[in-house]
Order: C-alpha cells, then structure tokens, then sequence
C-alpha cells in the first residue's frame, strides 16, 4: 500500500495521445497523480474540470480518454490503466467494480508520496490539491 513520505510506485501506462509514460519521467519535479472513477460522469468531469496540471488515470481506454479531453478540453494528460494494475498499486481499485476510488497522490520531485488524498469530493478537490501543494 502507498504511504506518505514513501517510493510512489512507479508505472507506466498509455497516455490519451497513445504515447507510454512512466511516472519516473517526471523526476525533479512534483506531481499530482489523480484517479478517477469514469471518463465523461458528472462528479469525475467536476473534478476534471477543477484542477490542471495533473496526470488523471481511470481504467478507460485511451480512445476514450481522447473523447472526454477533447469535449471538455482539459489541458493534462490522462492515462489509461484498463488492466487496473497502476490502481492496484496505489490502493484505489473499487472491489466489484471497474473503475477506481477517487483518490490524489501529491508525489515531491524525488519520486516519494508527499501527500495522499481519498475518498475526496469533487466540489473541494482543486482546493485540496492546491493546499497540498502550498
């Protein structure tokens, strides 16, 4: 399970430009790794829409990632984890379900977990990761 101030889990999946990303290419600097549960749902376009500056990651595939970024033009990139093993490793897969808990991972620039958001509410999530971050 993920802890703060531990290694965050290093992955690499597809992005919604079809190129393979691995969390360890962003070394040196912090990032913000959200999971979400669906492309294109209320409460996950919310959140989507709230924050910037982000990796999102849900268990849809990539052309739907390219569908919901395009509609709502959402300037990050999202990566698709369909066989849900990125989820696994960060403790966010929903049991009985496909998709994932809506969770953030603030991860410092040396690869380690500074902050670990659950179960967070779409309303208040940009300010949450903004606090994290301050």
């Amino acid at each position: 399970m993920v802890e703060e101030g531990k290694p965050a889990p290093d992955f690499e999946l597809l992005t919604d430009e079809g190129e393979r990303v691995k969390l360890s290419d962003f070394r040196g600097r912090p990032v913000v790794l959200y999971f979400y549960p669906r492309d294109d749902t209320p409460g996950c376009t919310k959140q989507a829409l709230g924050i910037r500056d982000v990796l999102g990651v849900s268990a849809d595939t990539q052309s739907a990632h390219v569908k919901f970024k395009t509609k709502y033009e959402l300037p990050f990139t999202l990566l698709a984890d369909p066989e849900r093993l990125t989820g696994e490793d960060y403790g966010v897969n929903r049991e009985g379900s496909r998709t994932f808990e809506r969770s953030t991972f603030v991860i410092d620039a040396e690869g380690n977990v500074a902050k670990i958001m659950r179960r967070v509410n779409p309303e208040t999530h940009a300010a949450q990761v903004l606090e994290a971050l301050g």
